[in-house]
C-alpha cells in the first residue's frame, strides 16, 4: 500500500462554498485526513447549489471527495466541546466563515495557539481579518468587481464576469500552498505560523499585469472580448466550416511566419501599421479584418494545418462536452471513477502529478456520513451520540 505525502496529517475544516473546500480537497488528494464540519440537517450550502450530478450539486461533487463529513452545531456548548476534542489532535484548522464569526467563538489564531501550540490555524476571508473592509461579506463576483477584473473582461461596450469562480479558486490555491508551507516550516523549525488568505488579495495578485500596465501607461487595458488586450493577433477567427479558431502570435519571428505561410503575404509583416506588436494593437480592427477574411476562406482543417505548419499556437473553441472527451485527457488517463451519494461519477486526477504516487480519489461523502464513527473514536457511546443527535448538536 502506497504512503501518500500527507499521510498522518489531520485537517479539521469549518468550510463552505468553494475557497476552503478547494484547499482541503487538495490536501485530501495528497493523503491528509480531512474532517469537514457541516451544519446538522443542512450541511455546506454548496450542497444545494444544483442537483445535476445524480441529484447532487456539481460544485459539491467537485470540491469534496476523500473527506469525512461530521455534522456539528459548534455554537452549542456540547458541539464546541467536540470541536475542541478534534482540534487537540489535529495538525491544521481551516475556516472560511463570515466576518468575525471565528473570533466570536473563541476559535481565532491567538486563542487556539495557547491551547494547541502545534495547531496550524488557517483562515480564508473576503478582504482580510483586519483593515477597514474586514467586516464586509465577499462573494466571487463581488471580489472580481472590486479587484478590477470585471472592468477589463467582456466586450468594449459591456463588462462580464469570468465564467468560473476565479476569486474563490485563487484563494483556495493560496490557502493550500500556505498550509503546505506552514507544515514544512513546522517540521523544519518547530515554529507554527498561522496562515491567512483573502479572496481580494489573492485576486489582486492575479491582476499584476493589468495593474502595472495601467500604473505606468496611465490607461487600463481595453476590453476586447476573447482577444488579448495587449498582444495582437491573439484571439478568435471563424473558419469557413463555422468553427471558431484561436491563434496566438507571440514574437516577431512568429509574426513573419504567420504572414508568409498563413496569410500568403510576406510583405504584410513589414507594413508599418503591423510591423511591431504595439502597432498591431493600435490597428487591431484593420488587422483583424484582414486575418478574418483569410481564415474565413479556409476550412477548419485547412486553417489548423497552415497554422501548425507555420508553428503558430492555435486551438479550437471547444464546448464543455468536447472538453470532456478531449484526447489530451483521454490519452494521459486523467479520468478516474469516484463514488458519490448518488452513484459513481467521473473525476479528473489532480493536475500536479507526483512520480510514482497515485492521488487519493475516495468517495464524496453524504451529509454526516462519518459523524458516528468520528464521535465513536473520541470515546462517545452509541447512546450519548443519539442524545447529541436528539438535542440537535450533531
Amino acid at each position: 500500500m502506497q504512503v501518500l505525502p500527507l499521510d498522518g496529517v489531520t485537517v479539521v475544516s469549518i468550510e463552505q462554498a468553494v475557497a476552503a473546500p478547494f484547499a482541503t480537497r487538495q490536501l485530501a488528494d495528497l493523503g491528509a485526513r480531512v474532517i469537514k464540519i457541516e451544519r446538522p440537517g443542512v450541511g455546506d450550502f454548496a450542497r444545494s447549489y444544483d442537483e445535476r450530478v445524480h441529484g447532487e450539486s456539481s460544485y459539491f461533487i467537485w470540491l469534496n471527495r476523500s473527506k469525512e463529513s461530521l455534522t456539528l452545531d459548534f455554537k452549542r456548548p456540547e458541539g464546541l466541546t467536540i470541536l475542541h476534542q478534534l482540534l487537540s489532535g489535529a495538525d491544521v484548522f481551516l475556516s472560511n466563515l463570515g466576518p468575525g464569526a471565528i473570533g466570536r467563538l473563541g476559535l481565532d489564531a491567538p486563542t487556539l495557539a495557547e491551547k494547541y501550540p502545534r495547531l496550524i490555524h488557517a483562515t480564508i476571508s473576503g478582504y482580510g481579518t483586519t483593515g477597514v473592509w474586514a467586516h464586509r461579506k465577499a462573494y466571487d463576483l463581488l471580489v472580481q468587481s472590486e479587484a478590477g477584473l470585471v472592468s477589463i473582461t467582456g466586450q468594449p461596450d459591456s463588462v462580464a464576469r469570468v465564467g468560473i469562480s476565479v476569486a474563490d479558486i485563487s484563494a483556495g490555491m493560496y490557502a493550500y500552498t500556505g498550509i503546505l508551507t506552514a507544515l514544512l516550516h513546522r517540521a523544519n523549525t518547530g515554529v507554527v505560523a498561522p496562515v491567512e488568505v483573502s479572496l481580494f488579495e489573492s485576486l489582486a495578485e492575479w491582476m499584476g499585469s493589468p495593474a502595472y500596465y495601467t500604473m505606468y501607461s496611465g490607461e487600463p487595458p481595453r476590453r476586447v472580448g476573447a482577444e488579448h488586450a495587449t498582444i495582437s493577433p491573439y484571439g478568435p477567427y471563424a473558419s469557413s466550416s463555422g468553427d471558431i479558431i484561436m491563434l496566438a502570435v507571440q514574437s516577431q519571428e512568429e509574426w513573419r511566419e504567420f504572414c508568409r505561410v498563413v496569410m500568403e503575404d510576406p510583405g504584410l509583416a513589414s507594413n508599418p501599421e503591423f510591423a511591431i506588436n504595439s502597432a498591431r494593437c493600435d490597428h487591431r480592427e484593420k488587422l483583424n479584418a484582414l486575418i478574418g477574411k483569410r481564415i474565413g476562406q479556409l476550412s477548419t482543417d485547412e486553417a489548423l494545418r497552415l497554422l501548425d505548419s507555420a508553428r503558430i499556437a492555435n486551438a479550437r473553441v471547444n464546448t464543455v462536452n468536447e472538453f470532456l472527451e478531449h484526447p489530451a485527457l483521454a490519452s494521459r488517463d486523467r479520468w478516474v471513477t469516484v463514488d458519490s451519494p448518488g452513484g459513481e461519477i467521473r473525476a479528473l486526477k489532480p493536475p500536479a502529478s507526483l512520480g510514482g504516487i497515485e492521488p487519493r480519489m475516495d468517495a464524496v461523502p453524504a451529509l454526516g456520513a462519518h459523524t458516528d464513527a468520528i464521535l465513536g473514536s473520541l470515546g462517545y457511546s452509541p447512546e450519548s451520540i443519539e442524545e447529541l443527535r436528539s438535542a440537535g448538536a450533531i
